[in-house]
């Protein structure tokens, strides 16, 4: 089995959960505000929304239509979290490629730090988290603290930042090579130790009835991508991104 073909919703951005989730459910002291100043607020708590208006204002103004738009169709919390949560996922994974190796890295270290504070709540949280087409997402900001939750964020706008950068990386196809090389050495640890279940890394579905032992996989997969060398560890990331 090729761990390439990894599903990329292992690294799914959960920021734009948060925000909509302060949107939606808006503390007393904005009830006298509009929907639009609501919306605006939630998302000016998060860097990496900031970063995002600078760097695609059109792609912002869409956004942020789109959102008041469904909350006035009556769409629930999570319906607007699945609709927009993909979008700026594809965002992200563009900024990937071109974020220099330590902001790469940083930017994998703090998913799975989230991942393993949602394994703690609980094994479903944890595969929703890392599988939201399977069996539906969650809104992190009811299971993580509000400082991890920032801290993700500031994470996410300084990589972004970086990524237009004077010093952003440009992947090569040698790199990819490579990554591809060292992915494989990640794939025979995991196949020796887990057998045919490996399978559901690539096939999440498979998954369901097995969520702790699918949590289990995946942060032992990242564990050991990230003991790599940074340069490494970056060059992985970015080659899984790019599938």
């Amino acid at each position: 089995m090729k761990l390439s073909r990894i599903v990329i919703s292992l690294i799914v951005v959960l920021v734009v959960a948060t925000a909509v989730g302060f949107f939606i459910g808006s503390r007393p002291s904005q009830s006298g505000l509009t929907e639009e100043q609501k919306f605006d607020a939630a998302m000016a708590q998060f860097p990496s929304f900031t970063v995002l208006k600078e760097q695609e204002p059109e792609y912002w103004s869409k956004l942020r239509g789109r959102a008041l738009a469904m909350q006035k169709e009556g769409k629930t919390e999570q319906q607007i979290i699945d609709v927009i949560q993909p979008e700026i996922s594809q965002i992200q994974i563009s900024r990937l490629q071109s974020a220099p190796d330590d902001q790469v890295v940083r930017y994998m270290k703090v998913n799975m730090e989230q991942t393993a504070a949602i394994q703690k709540v609980s094994d479903d949280d944890c595969y929703r988290f890392l599988f939201p087409n399977v069996k539906g997402g969650i809104n992190p900001m009811r299971v993580l603290s509000k400082e991890m939750l920032t801290y993700r964020a500031t994470v996410d706008a300084d990589m972004m930042r970086s990524a237009y950068g004077a010093g952003k990386h440009t992947a090569t196809p040698q790199e990819r090579e490579r990554a591809q090389q060292d992915l494989q050495a990640v794939a025979a640890t995991l196949v020796k130790k887990y057998g045919d279940d490996v399978a559901i890394l690539s096939e999440p579905q498979k998954g369901v009835g097995k969520e702790k032992l699918t949590c289990d996989m995946v942060e032992e997969m990242w564990s050991n991508v990230l003991a790599l060398p940074a340069d490494k560890a970056a060059g992985i990331v970015r080659f899984m991104m790019a599938q």
